[in-house]
């Protein structure tokens, strides 16, 4: 589990063993804004049918399959950096934030996620805001 800030954590599921195929989690943004949080994930290649968004009590899950389609069947790789296959990526979140109204959109290779604050919260996440920049 990486920190991210003092109350917010990014985790990383473990591996299951026995699985055919590893797993691996996209690059996440996480910040503050005055409206709320943003979570940016980029996972170019997809559609967004194959992208799976689960938000359960103050967890936000995003998962799928990025297939390879353009690799030819015997080749060697002289340098592979692109991740391909099933990702995951959990996120725990703090209280304080609507869940019920976050809202998600898929573009260009980014899934963003923007998450507004709750009702009582509003004024000390602003200040925490203030103080990332």
């Amino acid at each position: 589990m990486s920190k991210v800030s003092s109350s917010l954590y990014f985790v990383k599921r473990p591996h299951t063993p026995g699985a055919n195929e590893p797993y691996w989690v996209p690059n996440t943004d996480v910040y503050v804004t005055e409206d709320g949080l943003v979570i940016k994930v980029e996972i170019a290649g997809m559609r967004k049918e194959d992208l799976q968004l689960v938000i359960e009590g103050t967890t936000v899950k995003i998962s799928g399959h990025r297939p390879d389609g353009c690799r030819a069947p015997k080749c060697k790789f002289l340098v592979m950096e692109i991740n391909y296959g099933a990702f995951e990526s959990v996120i725990e979140l703090p209280e304080g934030f609507n869940l019920a109204n976050a809202k998600a959109a898929y573009q260009n290779g980014f899934l963003r996620i923007d998450i507004p604050f709750g009702k009582d919260v509003a004024a000390e996440h602003i200040a925490i805001a203030a103080e990332i920049e």
